[in-house]
C-alpha cells in the first residue's frame, strides 16, 4: 500500500519549496550578487544575509501589501546597508540602488520561472488534498501567493510573523495540522529544510516528504530515517501523492 495512501491534507512550506524548488534562498540570492558582480566575498555576503533576516524578522519593513520584487528589494538594500555599515562596502549611493535593483530583478525572474512549475503541481494535487501553508515569512505571504496566481489553493496560511512563532519551533506545524482539521498523521509536509521543516514536523507525527537540494549548508547533516520520502524536484512529489 502506498504510505500516503490515507493522507488528507498536504501542508507545504514556501520559501526554498514553492518558489526555488530546493534552493535555499541565500544560495540563489549569492548567485545573483556574482550576477551582476557585486563586490564582496561570500563570507562577507553570509554574514549580510543572516543580519539582513535577522532585520525583516523583528522589524516591519515589509508591508502587508508588498509583493515578492518590493520584497526583495527591501531585502538587497538590508543587506547592502549593513555592508556599508560595517565599513566593507566602496561603492556609491547610485551604484547601490543600480545594484539593488538589478540583484532584485535577477532572483524575482528566478522565481517567476519556477512558479511554472509550481503551478501545475498545486494544480493536480489539489484535486484530491486540502493544502495548508506553513511559512516564515514577513507578514506579507497573502500578497505574494496572490501575485503569483496561487492564493487560491491554499484553505488555511500560518503565517509566522502573524502568528508569533518561527520553524523550527514545533508549535507552527502544530498550528498547521490544528488549520488542516485532521489527525497529524493525516498531513503530510512537503518542505526543502530538514532540520526547520522536516524534523520538527516528522516531531508532531506528520508525515514528510523532503524536497532536498541545496541547503544553508554545503553538506546538510540529516537523519535519514526520519523523513518518509525524499525527492529532488517538486514534480516529483506527484510520483509520490
Amino acid at each position: 500500500m502506498n504510505k500516503f495512501s490515507d493522507i488528507k491534507t498536504v501542508i507545504f512550506d514556501y520559501g526554498g519549496t514553492l518558489d526555488t524548488n530546493a534552493r535555499h534562498w541565500a544560495n540563489v540570492l549569492w548567485e545573483a550578487y556574482r550576477h551582476v558582480c557585486f563586490p564582496m566575498t561570500e563570507e562577507q555576503f553570509r554574514e549580510a544575509y543572516v543580519f539582513g533576516e535577522r532585520a525583516l524578522a523583528k522589524a516591519p519593513i515589509v508591508k502587508p501589501n508588498d509583493d515578492f520584487f518590493q520584497l526583495l528589494l527591501k531585502k538587497v538594500e538590508v543587506e547592502i546597508e549593513w555592508l556599508e555599515f560595517k565599513g566593507t562596502l566602496k561603492i556609491s549611493a547610485l551604484q547601490q540602488q543600480a545594484f539593488i535593483y538589478d540583484i532584485a530583478k535577477y532572483c524575482n525572474r528566478l522565481v517567476e520561472e519556477n512558479m511554472e512549475k509550481t503551478r501545475k503541481v498545486l494544480k493536480e494535487l489539489s484535486e484530491k488534498y486540502k493544502f495548508v501553508l506553513v511559512s516564515n515569512f514577513y507578514g506579507n505571504i497573502h500578497t505574494v501567493l496572490k501575485t503569483y496566481g496561487i492564493d487560491k489553493y491554499f484553505a488555511e496560511v500560518v503565517e509566522s510573523s502573524v502568528v508569533g512563532v518561527r520553524k523550527p519551533d514545533p508549535k507552527i506545524w502544530e498550528l498547521g495540522v490544528e488549520r488542516a482539521g485532521c489527525k497529524a498523521e493525516e498531513c503530510v509536509v512537503v518542505a526543502d529544510n530538514f532540520n526547520k521543516d522536516i524534523a520538527p514536523a516528522h516531531s508532531i507525527g506528520c508525515r514528510t516528504i523532503w524536497l532536498k537540494g541545496e541547503g544553508w549548508q554545503k553538506a546538510e547533516e540529516a537523519d535519514m530515517s526520519i523523513p518518509d520520502a525524499v525527492v529532488g524536484d517538486l514534480a516529483e512529489v506527484l510520483d509520490l501523492l
